[in-house]
């Protein structure tokens, strides 16, 4: 299929830059002996699950129906971690998943005799307290109040009989040194329970495959980890498996003005990237620039009825007309996993522009999937 005969909107999926990505993230595993699993939050397009499969070692999940797709649809290593499970949930999850990590001693007291029958390595998740975010306080599990983990003072060393692993997750995004100043804090907090563990989980917002990424940095961590406590080390990225390895495309559907050029597309920041208006942040367009660098200037907005549903504004070369394709870059991540159907507005197809330049749509929706959701 060429790409002006995709059906908009749709998201495409680069074949051969997610390859680059994982050669990256398997590299990291042979050279450091560390497990990386794929955070199905950030990514689950499972059609390329045996693909990935093939570079890393197994997947994480955030609950039951991700744990399941894990499970399904790759087949290797196969973590879950959440913030609470019901009783229900847990009958499943300790016959499909290898490791399940609790969020507090309580958790882990109600479903302890369970794991323990099936064999289940059990981990808790803590807090080290040590918040490197800058302004998005909403993706920091270490903020003021933050549910997610356990802190040092409510910490129960005569509750770790069983336990086999700690986990903390905190970074979003970030480079190797907010990992290692958090780890920092972790080890002085709860470093010394880590000799009786037989891993440790770093969690994710490793951004591993972005170009500056501190890669070496992060080698020597991992090694003097694995040095002196003598634990397996794993590390859940999922946006450093798919990190600019997708397109949104988008079709431009009418024009308005008020006071400035208004774009309607047919895809919307509400509906299709969640995460403009959640971080916010204003997604790579291609061929587009900053608003007044280039000749005409417009604000992209969506077909919704939400008057806040815009996803930035954006300079262009030439003017664009009714009918022009626009391509947002980097919209794999937290876009199919994310996006909703609010207004009735369909969900963008799925496809794969595969390492030949050929693209083929892996995946459309219709009025049913919409309908299927509601009673």
């Amino acid at each position: 299929m060429r790409w002006e005969a995709i059906p908009t909107p749709c998201y495409v999926v680069d074949e051969a830059k997610l390859r680059e990505n994982l050669e990256i993230l398997h590299a990291l595993e042979e050279e450091t002996g560390a497990h990386v699993l794929l955070a199905q939050k950030a990514f689950s397009m499972f059609s390329l699950y045996p693909m990935i499969g093939n570079y890393l070692s197994g997947t994480t999940a955030s609950g039951l129906y991700e744990a399941r797709l894990g499970w399904e649809e790759m087949g290797k290593e196969n973590h879950v971690f959440a913030p609470a499970y019901k009783t229900e949930d847990m009958q499943e999850l300790v016959k499909i998943c290898d490791h399940i990590i609790f969020n507090s001693f309580s958790q882990y007291e109600r479903h302890k005799e369970i794991c323990k029958k099936h064999k289940v390595s059990v981990g808790i998740r803590v807090n080290p307290e040590c918040s490197t975010q800058e302004g998005h306080e909403i993706y920091d599990p270490c903020g003021a109040g933050s549910r997610l983990g356990v802190v040092k003072s409510e910490f129960k060393e005569e509750c770790l009989d069983g336990i086999e692993g700690l986990h903390f997750h905190t970074l979003c995004e970030q480079n190797a040194d907010d990992l290692i100043r958090t780890f920092a804090a972790f080890e002085e907090k709860f470093g010394c329970y880590l000799k009786q563990m037989k891993w440790l989980n770093l969690g994710g917002g490793h951004h591993i495959t972005r170009p500056d990424y501190q890669i070496d940095s992060l080698k020597k961590l991992i090694s003097s980890i694995k040095e002196k406590y003598d634990v397996e080390v794993y590390l859940e990225p999922g946006e450093a498996v798919a990190l600019n390895a997708g397109y949104l495309v988008t079709e431009v559907m009418d024009i308005v003005k008020n006071e400035i050029q208004i774009l309607i597309l047919d895809a919307s920041a509400a509906c299709h990237m969640p995460d403009v208006l959640e971080m916010p942040y204003r997604p790579p367009l291609q061929n587009g620039y900053q608003p007044g660098e280039k000749p005409y200037t417009y604000r992209l907005s969506s077909m919704t009825c939400l008057a806040g549903d815009v996803i930035g504004d954006y300079s262009f070369e030439k003017p664009i007309q009714v009918g022009d394709r626009l391509f947002f870059e980097d919209m794999a991540i937290y876009s199919m996993v994310k996006n909703n159907t609010f207004n009735g507005m369909p969900l963008p197809a799925i496809a794969l522009k595969k390492e030949n330049g050929e693209v083929e749509i892996v995946k459309e929706f219709s009025y049913e999937d919409f309908k299927g959701r509601l009673s």
